[in-house]
């Protein structure tokens, strides 16, 4: 790509999304703060319609779309918050949606994808390729393939996320040292570093990652794309695009500083701090930026550091997994 995604756009999705996201809160903890010797904020994107960022790249890539190219629906890829995000959006604009899902996706995701109107199609995350997938879908009916990161429409949408942040610190009168985002394909961390570094030029931004599925941490030292070893495996399972994009790597190489990455463990007990300090329910994907603040993997002492808690759709199962690591 010739052209990489600016701060305007950005702001331009901004536009777009106005009156159809929530402006999720930012959140602080005396106890943590105390506890880390800074001071932590979170942006709560759990709260965020349909349970995680999504929509706002979803929206902004169907609101970008032409009226014709709207008629004829959309398809979408994602083990579940995309899923749905893109499901929602649609149903929003009134535009058809199909979603390729893996069969291992949990339960709420697809039944919360499905709730919204989109049909779903399931495959198996080893043995078959989402992309073909859904690339044939369609080719056969015409649809927009929407991709769940790599896209300009997408990592700007995202970025809006890293706009409010940036406003509501600035708001309080603080200014960020750092911000960090959980990454799988880098939409995410890449739209936040951008909305983040268009108010506050001089924050540091970083990518959090499920240990073993750090490709773009890799990819960050190398200077070259790295792949994943493994197809699955964490409990983080928002987070497992098998290598960074092609839109979101060159841009990740100009605005992101070294990745973060942390264990599933990790992850558990950053569910655990975020239900009982922040009174949030985050998913293991959601959690992974948290977790580096909390293990000093990001530095929070002596400093003001933004993470994204960037989803909340968790099973019951997992969820109680993390509740039970809290030792009294």
């Amino acid at each position: 790509m010739s052209t990489l995604p600016t701060f305007a756009d950005v702001q331009a999705a901004a536009r777009r999304l106005e009156g159809i996201v929530i402006r999720t809160p930012l959140l602080e903890n005396a106890r943590v703060n105390a506890k880390l010797g800074g001071r932590l904020f979170i942006k709560a994107e759990c709260l965020q319609r349909t349970g995680s960022f999504k929509i706002r790249g979803a929206y902004n890539f169907l609101a970008s779309m032409s009226e014709a190219d709207r008629k004829k629906g959309a398809v979408g890829w994602s083990s579940g918050n995309h899923a749905q995000g893109l499901a929602e959006a649609g149903r929003l604009l009134g535009v058809k949606t199909t979603i390729v899902m893996p069969a291992d996706a949990p339960a709420l995701k697809v039944a919360n994808t499905r709730a919204s109107g989109a049909e779903v199609v399931l495959y198996d995350r080893v043995k078959e390729s989402r992309e073909e997938i859904g690339t044939a879908i369609a080719q056969r009916t015409g649809a927009t393939i929407v991709p769940p990161y790599d896209h300009p429409w997408i990592l700007t949408g995202q970025g809006t996320a890293g706009l409010e942040l940036a406003e509501q610190a600035k708001a309080l009168g603080v200014t960020l040292d750092a911000v960090a985002a959980p990454c799988s394909g880098g939409g995410l961390s890449t739209g936040v570093a951008l909305g983040v570094k268009g108010i506050m030029p001089n924050a540091t931004a970083h990518a959090g990652e499920p240990a073993g599925f750090d490709d773009l941490a890799r990819s960050l030292a190398s200077g070259n794309k790295e792949k994943n070893a493994k197809l699955s495996g964490s409990i983080c399972d928002a987070l497992l695009a098998p290598e960074p994009g092609d839109v979101t790597f060159p841009l990740a190489q100009k605005v992101l500083g070294p990745g973060l990455v942390v264990t599933d463990d990790e992850v558990l007990d950053a569910m655990e701090v975020a239900f009982r300090e922040f009174k949030i329910v985050v998913e293991p994907g959601g959690a992974v930026a948290l977790a580096a603040a909390l293990t000093g993997k990001l530095p929070v002492k002596g400093r003001a550091v933004a993470v994204v808690c960037s989803g909340g759709n968790v099973d019951h199962a997992t969820f109680q997994r993390a509740l039970q690591r809290h030792k009294a």
